[in-house]
């Protein structure tokens, strides 16, 4: 058997495919579609989108076959994703590549494999539409230029997803994107008992920017704040704009000592960014930190709802104390 290779961009690759947040989510049907169509097409018993992951590959949708993730080294799509076309075994028994593959002797005993590659915007490849038969078969040039039309589909529903769940202005998630990666991350927390921090932060004094400056100003000022905490963030923490100049920081497996470095490291980045600014205002903000609870956090809900009120009293002695002055 031959083990995949990995691609030269594997790093950035995995990087893309991790921060899409796709892996270990929900059934969607408009995927599932797309395999129930592939099977009709093609007439074969398997089809599924599968993501290629660090060590396994795991299908975001699949029919024919009940398990949802198979390592990486016995998988074909492995393969599939180092080139640019369709990757085609007619008969895996007179392929010396798979003709000892676990999957080819075992369940569910592949006889025939086509994959398609499915890409990201930036060009990487995700995974694969990838057809199985438990028969060898002929794959014709017009069965190739098929199953490159649906996957080209595939990849205008994943950016049709991230579309849906990414902040337009800003580029990082909004608040229906956060909801979803954050959950994960909190859940995953939880299950291996690990500590986890959110952050709820609101821009201070922000309608006068737009007021004094325009909406272009301000627009710039939001991205600008939104650049400063992607960079603070680690490659597992999850920023989103919530909502007009409302953002949220969610910090899985951080320590109290961690999230005080990161907090600290922010508001250097937010400060040197105010010295270098050219026009009469400043970015400032409130926030409200919250380290989950167990015993006290039924949910990320509760989370951002103690953040929320911990920003506006830390907002709110803040004016009092500069009206005291």
């Amino acid at each position: 058997m031959l083990t995949p290779d990995k691609p030269a961009d594997e790093e950035e690759r995995i990087a893309t495919l991790r921060s899409l947040n796709l892996l270990d989510s929900e059934r969607d049907e408009r995927f599932d579609r797309l395999t129930r169509l592939a099977l009709h097409v093609f007439e074969v018993p398997i089809a599924l989108v599968s993501l290629v992951d660090e060590n396994r590959q795991w299908f975001m949708s699949c029919q024919g076959i009940s398990v949802t993730q198979t390592d990486r080294d016995i998988s074909f799509c492995g393969h599939a994703i180092l080139g640019d076309d369709a990757f085609v075994i007619q008969d895996t028994h007179q392929d010396p590549r798979f003709a000892d593959n676990p999957s080819v002797i075992g369940e569910p005993f592949v006889r025939f494999y086509a994959g398609y590659p499915i890409r990201y915007l930036n060009g990487k490849k995700l995974g694969t539409l990838c057809l199985v038969d438990s028969k060898p078969r002929h794959f014709s040039e017009r069965e190739r230029l098929i199953l490159q039309d649906l996957a080209r589909i595939v990849e205008h529903e994943i950016h049709a997803v991230q579309l849906a769940t990414i902040d337009e202005l800003t580029e990082i998630p909004n608040r229906r994107g956060f909801f979803a990666s954050a959950n994960q991350a909190l859940s995953l927390c939880r299950r291996q008992k690990l500590p986890v921090s959110l952050v709820f932060i609101d821009l201070n004094k922000f309608k006068p920017i737009n007021d004094r400056f325009g909406h272009a100003e301000g627009d710039r000022a939001l991205k600008s704040f939104a650049d400063m905490l992607r960079q603070v963030c680690r490659q597992t923490d999850i920023a989103a704009r919530l909502g007009g100049d409302e953002f949220a920081l969610l910090l899985p497996n951080a320590n109290e000592s961690d999230v005080d470095k990161i907090l600290l490291r922010f508001a250097a980045m937010v400060e040197q960014a105010n010295r270098e600014q050219t026009l009469d205002y400043k970015i400032t903000y409130s926030h409200g930190l919250v380290h989950f609870d167990a015993d006290k956090h039924q949910g990320l809900e509760d989370l951002l709802a103690e953040g929320d009120q911990l920003m506006y009293l830390r907002k709110h002695k803040g004016k009092k104390q500069q009206s005291g002055r």
